[in-house]
């Protein structure tokens, strides 16, 4: 009887060794997988923009040289609608969207195949170039790639060296200064459901809105917004609660050469 509780007890002990090693080495496979495709991904985006035809207007050029800078990247899957970066950070990704199928990009990479990374993407219900707030999701993995980074604006003296975050659509390309990032919950009534404010009803509705991410926010950035401008809010995990959220809201102020509001069409 011994003797068969020890086989027993080894067998499950080699079983679960055995799943364990299984398990370590997808996670590595599907970390290498992650990291060579951005990678590759990266590769495709065009560092020099074309000089436009004199016949065109500002607006069409803008349009024209945002979208040649992604294009490779947009013929290689067609639900690319941005690219998010933060100088100094991780945070340097292709941005999706699928408006009919929300969270695809949740657990599939680039390649639509499964991934534990997923991609940064938009909420299904944002529209790039009307909605007053962009909410766009990233995952919070260990290695630090993702949106971990954005944890890190818990730090007052971290957002003080990043205060700036780009965000190139195909049609322009904008930067956005931080205004406020605060922890919150999901799928609580105690959170703060940042997530349902996309598009304005009214300056009071806007208002309203900056409000409660200025009294929620970690520190006073002295960063404000007015009804008219154009937010992005990054969210990720905060794993201090059940279902905690970091969150740090933009507004836009300039495209790289300058001009308010260049993400604009």
């Amino acid at each position: 009887m011994k003797i068969k509780l020890i086989l027993a007890g080894a067998a499950f002990c080699a079983a679960l060794f055995l799943f364990s090693g299984f398990m370590l080495c997808r996670q590595y496979l599907d970390d290498k997988k992650s990291a060579e495709t951005f990678e590759t991904i990266s590769a495709l985006v065009e560092e020099e923009t074309p000089e436009a035809a004199p016949q065109e207007s500002e607006t069409e050029t803008t349009i024209q040289t945002a979208y040649e800078k992604y294009a490779a990247v947009y013929e290689q899957n067609t639900d690319f609608v941005g690219w998010i970066s933060i100088e100094g950070t991780n945070i340097d990704y292709p941005v999706m969207q699928t408006i009919d199928e929300p969270n695809y990009y949740l657990k599939r990479g680039f390649d639509k195949q499964y991934s534990a990374y997923g991609v940064p993407y938009v909420q299904e219900n944002c529209d790039l170039g009307i909605s007053d707030n962009c909410v766009i999701y990233g995952h919070h993995m260990s290695n630090g790639s993702m949106f971990s980074d954005l944890c890190k604006y818990a730090d007052e003296d971290f957002y003080r060296e990043h205060k700036i975050i780009r965000f190139d659509t195909l049609s322009g390309f904008g930067e956005y200064e931080v205004i406020a990032a605060f922890k919150t919950t999901a799928y609580s009534e105690q959170g703060f459901k940042y997530y349902h404010f996309t598009l304005a009803d009214s300056a009071e509705d806007f208002d309203a809105y900056i409000s409660k991410c200025k009294e929620l926010s970690i520190y006073d950035t002295g960063v404000g917004a007015e009804y008219g401008d154009k937010l992005i809010t990054l969210s990720t995990c905060e794993y201090s609660r059940t279902n905690g959220r970091m969150v740090v809201v933009a507004k836009q102020v300039a495209a790289p050469d300058g001009e308010v509001g260049g993400d604009e069409t």
